[in-house]
């Protein structure tokens, strides 16, 4: 059995923000900040955060839009998609890790602490682990590898992209493989495979990405 509520988070400018907490049935073993694809705290990224309730973690995820629209959550449709990248635009990233910083904050006391990140998440997943006090990270498909793989990780990073995935170039990924810290791993799948409401939803590398994702976070959390 799993628990879950929507709490406020402030972040250290003050913002205030919503966020998706869920926590075991007993005390957490670990903490886990899950990020948002760019279709919000929607119905898919709640049972994420539900999933690794229930292996044990107390996780939180914030809603990085609420600063553009409070509230918002999409499906996977081309209109959700659409509206999604419009509010991607209007949040700069220096925001969404004091958002995601306010989460790890409101995680204290609940044991070692790591990010997950999804599409947008991933590439903020990426930079916590430079940024943010954090035991791990594991970044699936960010698209934006690319353009800040200088940031220099401080803690145990895992990395999930698929090899059809043609928003992300394997020369991307390839530029963070020179970190001793990082490891990745790469399918025979597309942008957003792990998500089994979008139309690129490869079960069997999902499945493969999450029993990796889970043994990296035993091994560095709890």
């Amino acid at each position: 059995m799993t628990k879950s509520q929507w709490l406020k988070l402030t972040a250290s400018d003050g913002f205030e923000l919503s966020a998706y907490e869920a926590s075991p049935d007993g005390e957490a073993r670990g903490s886990l900040v899950v990020v948002q694809e760019i279709f919000g705290v929607n119905n898919h990224v709640r049972r994420v955060a539900d999933g690794y309730a229930a292996d044990g973690y107390r996780v939180i995820a914030p809603a990085i839009f609420d600063r553009a629209e409070p509230g918002f959550e999409v499906g996977y449709d081309a209109e959700g998609r659409d509206k999604g990248i419009a509010l991607m635009q209007k949040v700069t990233g220096a925001d969404s890790m004091r958002d995601i910083g306010a989460a790890v904050e409101a995680l204290q006391g609940s044991g070692k602490i790591g990010v997950i990140g999804y599409c947008l998440g991933g590439s903020y997943a990426w930079l916590a682990a430079s940024q943010l006090p954090i035991a791990a990270s594991v970044m699936y498909y960010g698209g934006q590898i690319g353009r800040t793989w200088d940031q220099k990780p401080n803690c145990p990073v895992q990395g999930h992209f698929g090899l059809l995935d043609k928003h992300i170039p394997q020369s991307d990924v390839d530029k963070v493989r020179i970190y001793p810290n990082v490891e990745i791993f790469t399918y025979q799948a597309d942008h957003g495979f792990n998500c089994d409401e979008r139309s690129s939803y490869e079960p069997a590398s999902a499945r493969l990405a999450r029993e990796r994702s889970l043994a990296f976070l035993r091994q560095h959390i709890g």
